[in-house]
């Protein structure tokens, strides 16, 4: 019966973080959203990037683009930074962890491309590197954070968003995230092809 209540109470933490959540995230969610269709619909594509869970998400976010989300659409332009173990690993070695993005964006990254930066604490060195050098590819950002936003948050400007998870358990705040993804993609479907009926 221990287990069954552990359940309860884990399944009943992460609710209540998502509720707590919802006033500050609805604004900069929707506005999320629409930076990536005014990038996408100008020929840009969508970059992202995270570390562990937040590797997974970014891949999950790129594969819902890539290939569709809950409604037929032709795939949209989306590259996850996190897949290439060839290119991670000559990156790390050759240079540092903390460019594995960094060089990638440099290379693949545009004037009017968006990255979609991922870090639960915010302080994540190689996130920081890849989020200034989109700045330097003068790329829009939009970042998922947790806690106080950590380094990340000062290196946003005006015309990026930050979505952040007042949260001090990385597992609620990964929890929230992948809503977010699924929010940004359920938005951005809805922008191109209207309401579904």
């Amino acid at each position: 019966m221990e287990l069954i209540e552990r359940i309860n109470h884990l399944f009943n933490a992460s609710i209540e973080t998502k509720q707590q959540c919802l006033p500050t995230l609805s604004r900069p969610l929707a506005e999320a959203a629409e930076i990536m269709v005014n990038c996408l619909l100008q020929g840009g594509k969508i970059l992202s990037c995270g570390n562990g869970g937040s590797a997974g998400d970014a891949q999950h976010f790129s594969s819902e683009m890539l290939n569709r989300f809950e409604r037929e659409r032709p795939g949209l332009p989306a590259i996850a930074l996190t897949t290439d173990s060839s290119t991670l690993t000559s990156i790390a070695n050759d240079y540092a962890f903390q460019e594995v993005f960094a060089k990638q964006i440099g290379a693949l990254g545009h004037p009017g491309d968006v990255l979609l930066a991922i870090s639960t604490s915010g302080d994540s060195l190689n996130v920081i590197r890849a989020v200034e050098t989109a700045k330097e590819q003068q790329m829009k950002v939009v970042a998922l954070s947790g806690k106080d936003g950590g380094k990340l948050a000062a290196l946003l400007h005006a015309e990026d968003r930050e979505i952040r998870v007042h949260s001090p358990s990385t597992a609620r705040i990964q929890e929230v995230h992948l809503l977010v993804i699924h929010c940004l993609c359920d938005l951005i479907d809805t922008l191109l092809l209207g309401e579904d009926a």
